[in-house]
């Protein structure tokens, strides 16, 4: 199959035409409509600083589904004791740079300067979100996201204290379950989020299920203090 090359338009091809890989199409911009169509047919940004913008829409999907969730018994503890306060849409500019530095003392970042940019104007604009974990008054993990329709579309997280990340994605997890959101996107493969229960279903399965959740009203607008995202039940599955 051949990568395409997008031009000016908010156009993508069929996500059925990607590579085996998940790679769709390269080039465009990080403008806001650009990135929300991209999300809203499935697909998400993914690149270095050397190289054009990457489009992908990965088969299959690494996802997150109502009633998935795994808390272990060490992380039920860590909630029920506080040890982290958490708190959404208060620091996102922080939680994405920490994200980046996280990954670049890892193997190199994909969230440059451009996409942190495109990221803040996208959470001005009341579609992306942040949580963040507090330890003692110091952030000490979270993630940030796309939220469209019922779907949270997951990009990145970091932990600088044990368990933070974790803690801050168990509490976001059971407030958007709670609200009625019917996916949790985390795109592809890794052991920290399958302990938590993320698992595999067909990239047409999640294309349906994105569909089906964009016939709901985004919860745009700040999360913090959003009424709308109800608190824990904490019913948490045991692993």
């Amino acid at each position: 199959m051949p990568v395409f090359r997008l031009g000016q338009e908010h156009v993508f091809p069929p996500v059925e035409l990607a590579e085996p890989d998940g790679l769709l199409a390269v080039g465009g911009d990080l403008s806001g409509g650009r990135l929300l169509e991209a999300y809203a047919h499935g697909i998400f940004p993914w690149f270095s600083n050397r190289g054009p913008v990457m489009w992908w829409s990965p088969d299959p999907r690494f996802v997150i589904l109502p009633g998935g969730l795994k808390v272990s018994r060490s992380m039920r503890q860590v909630l029920r004791r506080k040890i982290f306060d958490i708190t959404m849409d208060t620091s996102f500019r922080e939680v994405i740079t920490s994200c980046s530095m996280a990954r670049r003392r890892d193997r190199g970042t994909w969230i440059t300067k451009e996409m942190i940019d495109a990221y803040v104007k996208l959470h001005e604009n009341g579609y992306a979100h942040s949580v963040e974990a507090w330890d003692n008054g110091k952030l000490a993990g979270g993630l940030y996201g796309i939220s469209l329709g019922r779907t949270f579309f997951g990009e990145s997280m970091f932990s600088d204290v044990s368990n933070s990340s974790k803690a801050a994605f168990i509490v976001l997890a059971e407030k958007l379950f709670a609200t009625g959101f019917s996916l949790i996107d985390c795109q592809v493969h890794t052991a920290h989020l399958e302990s938590l229960g993320a698992v595999f279903i067909s990239r047409s399965d999640f294309i349906n299920r994105v569909n089906d959740s964009l016939k709901h009203e985004t919860i745009r607008g700040s999360w913090n203090g959003n009424s709308l995202l109800e608190s824990p039940s904490e019913n948490y599955s045991a692993e």
